[in-house]
């Protein structure tokens, strides 16, 4: 497993806790317009394409920022001045792109699904046959608000067979689970550095079809958002147009060297399945209760109900687990009082056992018995 410091463990959806390799890759300087700089960005675009499979058809423009910055990005670019967008909701960054679309000036039309849903494709297929001026669906592949993972193969099919544009935030899923651009018509695909292939925040990155990026010139409202201008300059100069995260970049390309050794999309996610396995499992057995059901829950994060008793107080459940060397997360939800705790990161079976025992020892601290889940 990978060799990490004494900090405490970030069991969070990002940032999260990294190796000590990729903490290292930032005990250098670089300068912004160096020819070996650019050099490791070019290498860092190329091998983000390829975790998608998108070579013959996709680009990769990388952008300064935490993963929100890109996917405003995307949707400023890539959905034209009078564009409308559908966004199926079944959680917080979902509605945080509505949200943005508002910002935007972009039409957005909101189809809700509760939280503990994954959105309908045959759903999404009704609202775009109900309204034809719909020209992008923005989807979020899996909602970190609670864990859910959103069936993006399905969604995918309906919006190309209504010959709609799909943007999708897999900024939770991207390195994890599989998005095959060979087989699913997607625009664009939004992450960022400081998920699933365990870098640091600071940079997002858009994986987007060159001829929707091609044909997106002029839509963007935001000089520094504007993808078009970004993907444009890099390929005549093979440099950011603005100051560069120059130390997140190096990072990141020392994180992706790491995942090609542990062996690529395939065992990282397998490693982030057992995580969570091992997780719900052991929660379970201190009464702790996942919010939701096995076949949607993704192996990113997950949520579960705070516990039903008149001691617990999630500040203090917080600082006393932290006090252990954990970090967890507070619930997104709005109906029903939960903490998250994350899968991904640099960390393994027996990370977890110890998240666990460090919850159960702070559960019994504050006088906090549940029965067996």
């Amino acid at each position: 497993m990978y060799s990490t410091d004494r900090d405490p463990l970030l069991l969070t959806p990002g940032p999260l806790t990294t190796s000590l390799r990729t903490k290292q890759a930032m005990l250098h300087d670089w300068g912004s317009w160096d020819a070996a700089f650019n050099r490791v960005t070019g290498e860092l675009c190329r091998q983000l394409v390829d975790i998608v499979h998108g070579a013959d058809t996709h680009v990769c423009v990388p952008l300064q920022g935490s993963g929100t910055f890109s996917v405003e990005a995307a949707l400023g670019t890539l959905v034209p001045r009078h564009g409308k967008v559908l966004v199926p909701n079944n959680g917080a960054y979902c509605a945080r792109i509505v949200r943005i679309l508002g910002y935007l000036g972009r039409e957005a039309v909101e189809l809700p699904f509760p939280e503990d849903c994954p959105a309908d494709p045959a759903a999404i297929e009704a609202a775009l046959l109900a309204d034809p001026a719909i020209t992008h669906v923005a989807q979020v592949h899996c909602e970190t608000g609670t864990g859910i993972l959103n069936p993006l193969a399905g969604i995918a099919a309906v919006v190309a067979r209504q010959g709609r544009g799909l943007i999708v935030d897999a900024m939770s899923s991207f390195g994890a689970i599989d998005i095959d651009l060979r087989s699913l018509a997607i625009d664009a695909v939004v992450a960022a550095s400081g998920k699933c292939l365990e870098g640091v925040p600071g940079m997002g990155f858009v994986i987007v079809r060159r001829a929707a990026l091609e044909a997106a010139a002029g839509n963007c409202h935001s000089l520094a958002l504007d993808l078009h201008d970004q993907w444009a300059y890099m390929q005549k100069t093979t440099q950011w147009r603005f100051t560069p995260p120059t130390h997140v970049v190096a990072a990141l390309h020392e994180a992706l060297a790491q995942y090609r050794e542990e062996g690529g999309l395939a065992v990282r996610g397998a490693r982030y399945a057992r995580n969570c396995v091992a997780l719900i499992e052991g929660m379970r057995g201190l009464g702790l209760r996942p919010f939701l059901a096995p076949e949607v829950q993704a192996p990113i994060i997950v949520t579960f109900h705070a516990p039903a008793h008149p001691a617990y107080d999630f500040k203090a459940f917080y600082e006393r687990v932290r006090e252990r060397g954990f970090i967890l997360y507070p619930g997104k939800l709005t109906r029903v009082e939960t903490f998250r705790v994350g899968c991904i990161g640099a960390l393994g079976g027996a990370d977890i056992e110890k998240v666990v025992a460090a919850v159960g020892e702070t559960l019994r601290e504050a006088g906090i018995v549940l029965g067996a889940g």
